[in-house]
């Protein structure tokens, strides 16, 4: 079974607002796609504000926050063989807000007000120990910086959380995506339909890690 995230998060700033990231879920479409073609059963998690066309035949769940994607996750009946990363997670949370007159609703009547926010926990760094014999593949959208750059936060990002891979992409790459590996290698694909397809001719299970 595999197991994608994709689209957006949102963390509540109050009853009617939030913070989120721009995600149309594209990409997970297109990955599931590839995944139901070569046989596999996908269940795909999909942020609500995800507006591209979700993938037929897929099993889909809906998840709104990184809390609400990190239960999803855990509830699964079956360990997935491989989970591909690529949704659009909150980076921070609300942690107090200043100035406000602690309604339901903030009021641009009460004047200015100062939002504090603090780093979110990261769900993908959870994953190995909810699924340790899993292919786990996460996702690098970098904006700024050089190519070698994004490539190194891709190299940090497969350390910290022992995944088994990284795609990168954004302005920082350049066009297309490249999937970092852990042993240095960086095969490149000039689309999602090219990565899509290469993932889902991978091994469903990562090689037996060795016992520190």
């Amino acid at each position: 079974m595999v197991c994608i995230t994709c689209g957006p998060a949102f963390e509540p700033l109050d009853g009617v607002r939030r913070i989120t990231n721009f995600s149309t879920g594209e990409i997970g479409s297109v990955l599931a796609e590839a995944f139901l073609k070569s046989g596999f059963d996908v269940v795909c998690f999909r942020g609500e504000a995800a507006s591209f066309p979700a993938p037929a035949g897929a099993i889909m769940r809906v998840f709104t926050t990184n809390g609400s994607l990190a239960e999803g996750l855990r509830s699964l009946g079956r360990a997935p063989d491989v989970i591909l990363h690529a949704a659009a997670l909150c980076d921070f949370v609300l942690e107090s807000i200043d100035g406000s007159d602690g309604l339901s609703k903030l009021s641009s009547r009460s004047g200015s007000i100062r939002l504090t926010l603090k780093p979110a926990k990261k769900v993908l760094s959870e994953m190995r120990g909810w699924f340790p014999e899993a292919r786990i593949i996460g996702w690098k959208y970098e904006l700024d910086g050089s190519r070698e750059q994004a490539v190194s936060r891709g190299a940090a990002q497969i350390q910290e959380t022992r995944t088994d891979g990284c795609v990168i992409n954004g302005s920082a790459y350049g066009e297309g995506f490249g999937l970092l590996l852990p042993d240095g290698s960086l095969p490149h694909f000039p689309d999602k339909a090219t990565l899509a397809s290469h993932l889902a001719g991978l091994p469903a299970r990562q090689p037996k890690r060795p016992v520190m």
